[in-house]
């Protein structure tokens, strides 16, 4: 069989897993998760990672890989991918690349630029120019450098502010003119050569209202089920702080700062829930400008068999669904 690789993109909160478990239960497929956060070990509730079941029951990747004092990178994805993908293939199965990460999806189909690794020094020096100035400033400050990182790089993303200007400090260009050389792992266009074929799909509820109701219920079950206690764990440890990329992770950021004392838990959770949806809202954006992704309403109990129809090479049920 020739190598296929199954794209199941969509914002947070919009169904993704439940979608991407009943095509494991009818067709040869294992599960790469797509997910900057579910790669840390311990952070369980809030990342919504599938349990010790769900994983018993169908193979999960790229999963529990890393301790929350860690960082992990993009390219460093696509490396563990390439090799997860490979390994799956030699199996006689096909990779179902699971997510909301549209980082670690564009890095896999537009390739990533050859990118100075991390500086902790320089690092350390633009968190306490935030910590003193905000991070507007910092912005502001990208702006002057490389305008076209900074007109898409949104205001109140610090990880992506940062990375913009430690990159500008270790090579003296902007990030955006050091991206446009790069190769890409997943060719998905007009002539994509000889490589897997890649089949993408775009899940999520086709009313906004209805994500936006799903994750501040999401949130609150998660509450309901831990996850206070389990960004507690991470508070208390002594080698973590609100800046380690994974304690920025949405949830986990608003928590710590109530944990801190710097809001109350009603207060964090309201953060929390609006920071999802304007996580939700960045990754639909994302999604839209993606030619070659055929979408599915997640609100329609049909959804799962739709997709799998799609996948089986069935007559597609309906017109591809647009969000206006």
């Amino acid at each position: 069989m020739h190598p296929v690789v199954v794209l199941l993109m969509g914002p947070t909160g919009a169904g993704k897993s439940d979608v991407a478990l009943a095509l494991a239960a009818r067709l040869p497929l294992e599960i790469v998760s797509v997910d900057s956060a579910q790669v840390f070990r311990g952070m369980d509730i809030g990342t919504a990672k599938p349990d010790a079941a769900i994983r018993a029951r169908v193979p999960h990747h790229l999963i529990d890989i890393r301790d929350p004092a860690d960082a992990y990178s993009a390219g460093e994805f696509v490396r563990d991918a390439a090799r997860v993908m490979q390994d799956i293939w030699s199996r006689g199965r096909q990779p179902l690349l699971v997510g909301g990460t549209m980082l670690y999806f564009h890095a896999l189909t537009e390739g990533l630029a050859a990118l100075p690794a991390a500086d902790p020094g320089v690092r350390a020096e633009l968190d306490a120019q935030a910590e003193r100035d905000g991070w507007a400033a910092l912005h502001a400050e990208l702006a002057r450098v490389d305008p076209a990182a900074a007109a898409r790089i949104h205001v109140n993303d610090p990880q992506r502010i940062q990375r913009a200007l430690e990159v500008y400090r270790l090579t003296g260009q902007g990030i955006t003119a050091l991206q446009q050389d790069r190769r890409a792992l997943l060719g998905t266009g007009e002539g994509a050569g000889a490589g897997p074929r890649v089949l993408q799909f775009a899940l999520a509820p086709a009313e906004r209202s209805v994500l936006h109701a799903r994750i501040a219920a999401r949130l609150e079950a998660m509450l309901e089920a831990g996850l206070l206690d389990e960004v507690r764990t991470f508070f208390t440890r002594g080698d973590l702080t609100r800046e380690h990329p994974s304690m920025r992770a949405v949830g986990y950021r608003q928590l710590w700062d109530h944990l801190a004392g710097a809001s109350s838990l009603q207060r964090a959770t309201e953060k929390a829930v609006f920071a999802t949806r304007q996580l939700a809202k960045r990754q639909l954006t994302w999604l839209r400008q993606r030619p070659g992704a055929r979408w599915f309403d997640t609100a329609q109990p049909a959804c799962a068999s739709r997709v799998l129809d799609a996948l089986t090479g069935d007559a597609f049920a309906g017109p591809d669904h647009a969000h206006g």
